[in-house]
């Protein structure tokens, strides 16, 4: 039964990886379709997440029946609750580099972004990749650095969505209506997934470290 039991998680934490190599996938695509108004590569965004949540409800069958079939405990049973989270967290990390690709494919033949905004999502493009790369990384190797990347890359974030809503009150802000809606969106979409990334870091610092606060991610 033991066997079983390390063949199952070993199982789940390839599903994880394959989940955080699509989400980074994903936010690539994302990024690529949002800054070049590339309306193929955001349809295959938009189609592709259907995989991912595929992937997700595997991860919830197999944790759900590991606890119910193997009744594990500490260390194994905080594995696979934080296999649910973490799942949950990059299906989350997906759907908001399909709303993103949503925003282009939207707007296509024109830029879902003025030109005086394409700087700054420039910089938010470049620190999601470096978050998605980051999270994959840490799916796979479960390296504290990576996760201290992540942290940082959110606070990158996080000063580029102020940045994004200040540039709105701008006197010289001339957009219409529907940009200011897609900018405000798109600027929340890029922030909520370093919030996510961030959570994961957390839960993996956990695992390795017993330190839940998430302090130990910054090494």
């Amino acid at each position: 039964m033991r066997t079983l039991f390390t063949a199952e998680m070993s199982e789940l934490a390839d599903d994880l990886i394959a989940m955080g190599r699509h989400v980074e996938t994903a936010i690539n695509r994302a990024n690529e379709a949002l800054l070049t108004a590339n309306v193929e590569l955001a349809q295959s965004v938009i189609a592709d997440d259907a995989k991912l949540d595929d992937i997700e409800e595997t991860v919830d069958e197999r944790c759900v029946l590991l606890i119910a079939q193997q009744q594990p405990v500490g260390l194994d049973l905080r594995t696979i609750i934080s296999a649910l989270r973490i799942s949950a967290a990059l299906e989350r990390m997906g759907d908001l580099a399909q709303h993103i690709a949503e925003a282009a494919r939207r707007a296509y033949p024109e830029s879902a972004i003025p030109a005086a905004q394409h700087e700054i999502f420039e910089r938010f493009a470049a620190a999601a990749a470096e978050t998605a790369t980051a999270v994959r990384s840490l799916m796979e190797t479960r390296d504290l650095n990576a996760a201290a990347e992540i942290v940082s890359d959110d606070d990158n974030l996080d000063r580029l969505h102020a940045e994004a809503y200040q540039s709105l009150l701008d006197p010289q802000f001339e957009g219409s209506n529907q940009e200011v809606l897609d900018i405000a969106l798109m600027a929340r979409f890029y922030e909520r997934f370093g919030d996510h990334a961030v959570g994961i870091s957390r839960r993996i610092v956990y695992l390795v470290t017993g330190d839940h606060t998430g302090e130990q991610a910054r090494i």
